[in-house]
């Protein structure tokens, strides 16, 4: 070795200068050095050689699962720290060799003899403690098939077990290999899964899971840690120099030795590739399962999981209990208790925030506090200890995971009041005139994007669903979170957010020159201030919902030059000051609801308008300056009951309209030549090339040889109400609706209607027969497109009159029929000769109010099957004896007729006797009403489909009475429900059928 020649030579050098006196002994050690060194050389080599032996050796038992020894571990250290020694020692020497020492201080050569000397006798015992008679490995020891974690209990909460409970039978479904868990931060996922967890430890046979095995992802991803929770937990070594790789691979092997595993990744951010972790894919593993938590449900849907359970919020009863036991006896003392049950119902079910507010209230006695405690609770700002780093700031990380204008979109929610359902259709239209969407699209495009962006939110636990559909809402402390959030933000955000804060004036001191939004919604103010404000930078403003709000101050709009949206909806102002032409960027002016407002200033010169909503006040005319607005994009008219004037020129000059809503206006639109004196007519909406809802009244049907009518079909949406009565309520395909109702349908041609539409109405309505005998004279092919029909107050019999039908069936598509109020309908099979229809794809028949009705439909004629109907609804038809009447010339057995009906809904049916043929069994019935039928006795009910049936609800003199084996009413029993005294009439049924509920 170099260290041998290195002190060697040394020894040599210095030999001439040694001194006779104490130092005798060191001079031996000097003399011996040689030769000390010489062995010390040659029994390091044999330990070298003995340890890569044995390091070779414990790498091919690893493969086979063994693991090394705890003393052959600890002897390969101390031969690595052994020869580290001996590196550092000949560094030292070569150090020295480079400066002159005097001998009588410090004589290098001494002192390195004393040392190689005890080297050599310790590379002696390293080697004889080398041997291991009992061997050097042994079988890796099995671990735990599911260890314990520590963690709350969540045994008293109704809720949470309750999502324990269907975890549990989850994990029992072999089809079931991946289970994503999300929720809001905070709403107790991670409680959850370690319950599961313990439960699984509690009583193995609760699983068929073999190894149970716990990893924490959290929000930044390092496979590498993750792994070595997996290896940990698996008993196997990780080493500093092992490649994430390799780790995997030797994971992948200990794993696949597994009959099968449940793997639990908590706190789940972003997708994780399996293999790169090195976990195999549970589908191909036996029973294998992973369970992952996460925020997002979009995480859960990348990492391939076959079904998605949401963690819910607390109830109230459960919200309280658990504020208690963290808050102690305090909370329930009479003085404090209140408050503290206030404390609990602002947390809004959140385990967090009940937590932590629990917590920091612990011990506290004074009532004071408490007051105090929960006036700063329902402020938005964190003034109560680990409210910000507890709750706020890791609600927060949910926000930091949202990319682009995702972040400014969500935080423009919370200037919405607390537990506000927001139309979705709205806070797009926000976002459209803020610009956190792409201005450049059309609506249709626009508007998809949006909503996409709120699933994103609401895949994000920041959003949930609203009270109503189509409606959204933002938590009540995620709401908080969003306005501290916007509050510490230099740029685009800040926010004055006072919504639902019972005001009745605004306070100028507020408006500051770096608001970018200014919520005062849904208060009581009564004033704004008249002065200019200097709000230069706010792009939006927000006062609907002030009801007794009258006047817009000349000099207030005056303060926000930059302002993009206006909304003074639901206020009761008269006018608008001329300072709203000083808006120059305006992009949404929404004014809705605005009773009492009857003018408004030229509007000309707002030419970057995008969306004016003027729906709901009495204006009689179009505002002056309307023909200069090019850009706008969005004109709504609805409710308009006033409006009577639209002059010419002025709708065919907004070359960019895409949205044209005048549903429930008064004025009604004339076809060229019918219009008054310089009023607008029909045909110029066909020059609106951008044109893609439409939804306005006519009063006479358009013929189509007057005028080109192609541009209808270009329209994605639209509604046609046409007579002097047409209205009607929205229905499930209202895409493309007509609704004519109160004209002579004798000499009018509809096919182009037909053609376009996707909804048919047609409400006290004459010439029926006629109309239909021309429709099928003079049709060349079907009308594909439409999908729901609705007849209703005709004296028609829907018989043919000249003996015509179709060849084909002119509906091929329809999938709702509804007839109300035909007081002459003998049969709907007229109707099906009539059409030539087969009804191949009707889902849903509802007939009401019919007296001459004997029966629905002839079955073996024309209808040889109802393949895809699914509800069937009948009611107060005095003459009505059974549903389906058999062609008496049959020649073969019919299948049953609905095969895949679901609901069955009879009311007020006084000679209905029978429903189909006897033995016939419904197999996919489900729920069952009947309503004073008393004739009624049986039912397509058997054992076959008992098991099928959710409800029956009757009378209960006429379940006593039903026909029906004992066996399979016994089994039906559970499902009966004794109708309640006013259920014989339902909403429809109490309205009288004039065109406004159909």
């Amino acid at each position: 070795m170099e260290v041998v020649a290195s002190i060697l030579g040394s020894a040599v050098a210095e030999g001439g200068h040694v001194l006779c006196g104490p130092f005798c002994s060191k001079i031996n050690n000097t003399v011996k050095i040689q030769s000390n060194l010489q062995a010390l050389e040659k029994e390091l080599e044999v330990l070298i050689g003995l340890r890569d032996d044995m390091i070779c050796q414990l790498a091919l038992a690893e493969k086979d699962g063994k693991v090394p020894r705890t003393q052959v571990k600890a002897w390969v250290r101390s031969v690595d720290e052994f020869i580290f020694e001996v590196d550092l020692m000949q560094e030292s020497v070569r150090a020295k060799e480079k400066k002159h020492y005097c001998f009588y201080s410090c004589c290098p050569q001494y002192r390195h003899g004393s040392k190689v000397a005890r080297m050599l006798k310790e590379v002696q015992g390293l080697k004889s403690a080398g041997i291991f008679p009992a061997g050097l490995v042994i079988a890796n020891p099995e671990a735990k098939s599911v260890e314990h974690i520590p963690g709350p209990s969540i045994e008293h909460q109704t809720t949470a077990s309750k999502t324990l409970g269907k975890l549990m039978k989850l994990l029992d479904c072999d089809e079931i290999r991946r289970i994503g868990i999300w929720g809001l931060g905070g709403i107790g996922k991670t409680t959850l899964v370690k319950n599961l967890n313990n439960i699984l430890k509690r009583d193995s046979s609760a699983h068929r899971s073999g190894m149970v095995i716990w990893a924490t992802v959290s929000k930044e991803l390092n496979l590498r840690w993750v792994q070595a929770q997996i290896a940990e937990r698996l008993n196997l070594d990780v080493k500093m120099e092992e490649s994430m790789q390799r780790l995997g691979i030797r994971l992948h092997e200990r794993l696949l030795r597994e009959s099968n595993f449940l793997l639990i990744l908590d706190d789940v951010w972003e997708t994780i590739d399996l293999d790169s972790l090195g976990v195999p894919q549970p589908e191909d593993h036996g029973g294998s399962k992973i369970i992952l938590t996460s925020r997002s449900l979009e995480v859960c849907m990348a990492m391939k999981t076959d079904v998605e359970v949401r963690v819910d919020l607390l109830n109230d009863d459960e919200a309280w209990q658990l504020f208690s036991q963290n808050a102690g006896v305090a909370a329930s003392k009479d003085p404090i208790k209140p408050f503290a049950q206030a404390i609990a119902r602002e947390c809004k079910g959140l385990p967090l925030a009940i937590i932590t507010m629990g917590t920091a209230m612990r011990g506290k006695t004074n009532v004071k506090l408490w007051k105090h405690a929960l006036k700063e609770w329902q402020k938005s700002v964190p003034c109560i200890k680990g409210i910000e780093n507890n709750v706020y700031n890791s609600l927060k990380w949910s926000y930091d995971a949202l990319e682009g204008n995702s972040k400014y979109c969500f935080l423009y929610c919370s200037l919405f009041p607390e537990d506000f359902s927001i139309e979705e259709s709205e806070l797009v239209r926000y976002w459209l005139a803020e610009g956190l969407i792409d201005e450049q699209e059309n609506h249709e495009d626009s508007f998809n994007r949006g909503i996409s962006l709120i699933e994103n939110l609401k895949d994000h636990c920041l959003l949930e669903d609203g009270a109503s559909e189509g409606t959204v809402k933002i938590h009540d402390v995620v709401r908080d979170v969003a306005i501290w959030i916007a509050s510490s933000l230099e740029n685009r955000c800040k926010s004055l957010v006072r919504s639902g804060a019972g005001l009745t004036e605004v306070s100028e001191t507020e408006l500051v020159n770096s608001l970018k939004r200014v919520s005062f919604m849904n208060n009581s103010i009564t004033k704004l201030p008249d002065c200019k404000v200097h709000c230069p930078e706010t792009l939006t403003l927000l006062l609907q919902g002030n009801f007794p709000l009258g006047r817009v101050p000349e000099k207030f709009l005056d303060g926000f030059p930059a302002l993009r949206v206006l909304n003074l909806s639901g206020t009761r102002i008269h006018s608008l000051p001329l300072s709203l032409l000083q808006l120059h960027n305006c992009r949404a002016l929404l004014l809705r609801d605005c009773f009492y407002l009857e003018d408004l200033p030229a509007l000309g010169g707002l030419t970057k308008l995008q969306d004016l909503d003027l729906s709901a006040t009495s204006i009689r005319e179009l505002p002056r300056g309307m023909e200069n607005l090019s850009n706008l994009r969005r004109l709504n008219l609805s409710r308009t009951h006033y409006l009577k004037k639209i002059q010419a020129g002025i709708i065919c000059r907004l070359s960019s309209l895409e949205i044209l809503d005048m549903t429930l206006s008064d004025y009604h639109w004339r076809v060229k030549g019918q219009e008054d004196e310089g009023q607008t007519n029909f045909e110029e909406l066909g020059c609106l090339e951008r044109l893609l809802v439409l939804s306005i009244r006519l009063e006479n049907i358009p013929s189509q040889g007057t005028e080109d009518l192609t541009w209808i079909g270009r329209l994605r949406s639209f509604q046609f109400f046409i007579g002097p009565t047409a209205n009607s309520l929205p229905t499930k395909h209202d895409e493309r609706r007509v609704t004519i109702s109160g004209i002579d349908l004798s000499g009018e041609w509809i096919g182009w209607l037909l053609t376009n539409a996707s909804s048919l109405i047609l409400n006290n309505c004459w010439g029926l027969d006629q109309m239909l005998e021309t429709l099928v004279i003079d049709s060349v092919g079907a009308f594909a497109s439409l999908k729901s029909l609705t007849i209703a107050g005709s004296r028609s019999s829907l018989r043919p009159i000249g003996g015509c039908a179709a060849h084909d069936d002119l509906l091929p598509n329809l999938e709702e029929l509804h007839l109300h109020d035909l007081a002459y309908l003998g049969n709907i099979s007229g109707l099906v000769g009539y059409l030539g229809l087969r009804f191949s794809k009707l889902r849903l028949m509802e007939v009401t109010q019919c007296p001459r009705l004997k029966y629905l439909l002839t079955y073996g004629s024309f209808i040889l099957a109802l393949p895809n109907l699914q509800e069937i609804k009948v009611s107060f038809c005095d003459n009505l004896v059974e549903l389906f009447c058999y062609y008496s010339e049959l020649n073969f057995t019919p299948e049953t007729v609905v095969p895949n009906l679901r609901n069955l809904e009879l009311k007020n049916l006084p000679k209905l006797r029978t429903i189909c043929r006897q033995k016939e069994s419904w197999q996919c019935l489900e729920q069952v009403k009947v309503i004073k039928c008393n004739l009624l006795r049986e039912l397509p009910l058997t054992a076959q489909n008992a098991d099928t049936v959710k409800e029956i609800i009757g009378e209960l003199q006429w379940w006593n009475l039903l026909n029906c084996d004992q066996d399979t009413k016994s089994s039906l029993h559970p499902c009966f429900k004794q109708a309640k005294g006013k259920m014989e009439l339902g909403p429809m049924e109490m309205q009288k059928i004039d065109g406004t509920v159909l």
